[in-house]
């Protein structure tokens, strides 16, 4: 089934603190919070470079639905109740949006109109089976395979704003350190919320990116710009700019409408014991809180996210 080539997701969803964050039980007793333990079962359906759907580009219309509602039978049968669906992958929409152009997975061409709402037919069939839809994004990519911004549409907001971009590893970047940016990307998913009945917004692992040997990520000018004198080295500036917008876009998102959950999918290692005591029993290469710039543990810890569901396939 096509299923089986999805990533999946089957746990139990830890509300805000999960089993090695947990503090003595004297002090667990006394949280409090308004939300409920709930059993997340769920498939990541992934859109960049067509992994999961649509199965390739320029499908018609009516190809593209029955591949979407044969995945969606598929999730029903195996006892799913969520779908992680990746609706901006690479700063674009599977909707119409004034925050990108239309993604280059549908119809094979960036900025291209596929002549319906994806995102609309989507949350349609997937409530009618009962199962919720979390909406996918990707914060800062914006290219999978090149560096070159004039290969974007025209009407791409990164040709707009050059200065908001930056190379790195073969792609290309929204510089998570520049305040503008931050501010984009947020109304970019408060655009999500308000115009659409989603059950919740979702991110993946991907913030500052994955680290590449001999390589360095290209933002000590805006360091230099934007630090103020608050932190005194990169590291800590650049952890702060994903915090910010993490707890940023939470709080708009509860504003705007209460019931939507905001989750996160990171990497699976915070940080390894030999780098921190409270770190876990591992030897990752890479790790959140090191690499990727992303305090997962901080997001938990103060209430910046509803669920976190970390990559340890």
């Amino acid at each position: 089934m096509i299923v089986k080539r999805l990533l999946m997701i089957c746990c139990i969803v830890i509300l805000f603190i999960p089993f090695s964050f947990i503090p003595p039980h004297s002090t667990y007793a006394e949280v409090n919070t308004t939300y409920k333990k709930h059993e997340l079962r769920a498939v990541w359906i992934a859109s960049v470079l067509n992994i999961d759907w649509p199965s390739k580009t320029g499908l018609p219309i009516e190809k593209q639905k029955q591949e979407f509602i044969r995945l969606l039978d598929d999730v029903k049968s195996t006892g799913m109740n969520a779908v992680v669906v990746q609706i901006k992958p690479t700063a674009d929409a599977f909707y119409p949006s004034n925050y990108g152009p239309w993604s280059e997975y549908i119809t094979g061409t960036q900025g291209k109109d596929p002549g319906y709402d994806p995102l609309a037919f989507m949350i349609e069939e997937t409530h009618k089976r009962n199962i919720e839809f979390h909406a996918w994004i990707n914060p800062y990519r914006i290219t999978m395979n090149h560096t070159d911004i004039n290969r974007l549409s025209n009407n791409h907001p990164a040709r707009q704003h050059p200065d908001w971009v930056v190379p790195y590893g073969g792609k290309l970047y929204y510089n998570p350190g520049i305040p503008e940016v931050k501010k984009f990307i947020t109304e970019g998913a408060l655009e999500i919320v308000q115009n659409y009945d989603i059950d919740a917004l979702h991110m993946d692992d991907y913030f500052y990116p994955y680290k590449v040997a001999g390589e360095e990520f290209p933002d000590q000018k805006t360091y230099e710009t934007y630090n103020n004198g608050r932190f005194t080295n990169i590291e800590d500036w650049r952890r702060n700019n994903v915090n910010e917008l993490v707890k940023d876009l939470n709080t708009a998102i509860k504003q705007e409408k209460s019931y939507v959950k905001f989750g996160i999918s990171p990497f699976g290692v915070w940080r390894n014991i030999a780098d921190d005591p409270t770190g876990s029993n591992t030897t990752a290469g890479q790790r959140n809180y090191d690499d990727l710039y992303a305090d997962t543990r901080e997001w938990i810890q103060k209430g910046y996210i509803d669920y976190i569901t970390p990559q340890i396939y």
